[in-house]
């Protein structure tokens, strides 16, 4: 009976072992998606406060520019171009996630109507108990592209 006992507890706690770690899964890929729509609505919604708490302080921006060189780009700066309450003709939409522990990658894709389609890639770390952005490269093509 003991055995039968001690067999049943093993079982049941490595069963619910498994189960939390696919909890976790979940609630990550919910975390980071939560963190990108802060970036998105953020950006489109004029509400900075969202894209600061979506990104890392000392996040910079990284993109090539039409004349081939590096554009690195200042967090604070980006963040800086977005006011309060003025919304933006942006939609976006998030592509894919992957994720592993507490490092994510992530694609997604900005549309502003009648200009350009961005495609932005981003690097998070989950740390503190949260996912922050701590990296965007992203490139642009013309909407009629």
């Amino acid at each position: 009976m003991y055995k039968y006992f001690l067999i049943c507890s093993v079982c049941f706690l490595v069963s619910n072992v498994i189960k939390g770690q696919q909890v976790d899964n979940s609630d990550d890929l919910t975390l980071i998606s939560n963190t990108l729509k802060d970036y998105i609505e953020g950006t489109s919604q004029g509400q900075p406060e969202r894209l600061k708490r979506a990104f890392h302080p000392d996040f910079n921006l990284y993109s090539v520019t039409e004349e081939d060189s590096l554009r690195v780009w200042d967090g604070e700066d980006y963040v800086s171009n977005f006011k309060e309450g003025k919304k933006n003709n942006r939609i976006g939409r998030i592509i894919a996630i992957d994720h592993e522990n507490n490092a994510a990658t992530a694609k997604v894709e900005i549309v502003v109507p009648g200009y350009k389609i961005f495609t932005d890639y981003f690097l998070l770390l989950k740390y503190e108990g949260s996912w922050k952005i701590v990296h965007k490269s992203y490139t642009s093509r013309k909407e009629s592209e």
